[in-house]
């Protein structure tokens, strides 16, 4: 299992109101738009995904926005199975598929979420 952060992902509930935000006011570069609710910024090796979640609130509203760690994993379902053996809190534990190929989600003790990725063609 390799252990190498490969995305950072950050919940919000607006997708355009964030890229506006994250483009014009922080002067990140918008690389591509996956779909409606997806897209990612420049940001050299290591890309960060904006996407847009309908459970995610406004921090100003006292509740909490994620952002969300993503590790690189060669095999997903070796992945899968060796978290099951920790007895890890899954939020998605089938293997799903996203843009970049195939991902699994769970939080650690804290409630911080976590993903592992795998990608296609890689």
């Amino acid at each position: 299992m390799v252990n190498q952060v490969c995305v950072i992902s950050i919940y919000v509930p607006n997708l355009n109101q964030a890229i506006d935000f994250y483009t014009n006011t922080l002067g990140f570069e918008l690389n591509k738009q996956y779909e409606p609710k997806i897209a990612s910024l420049v940001h050299g090796e290591l890309p960060i995904i904006l996407e847009e979640k309908d459970n995610t609130i406004h921090s100003q509203d006292n509740k909490t926005t994620r952002v969300v760690l993503g590790l690189r994993t060669d095999n997903i379902y070796e992945t899968v199975k060796y978290l099951r053996e920790k007895d890890v809190n899954f939020i998605i534990e089938e293997p799903t598929d996203c843009p970049p190929g195939k991902y699994i989600s769970f939080s650690d003790p804290f409630g911080n979420i976590l993903e592992y990725l795998q990608f296609e063609n890689m």
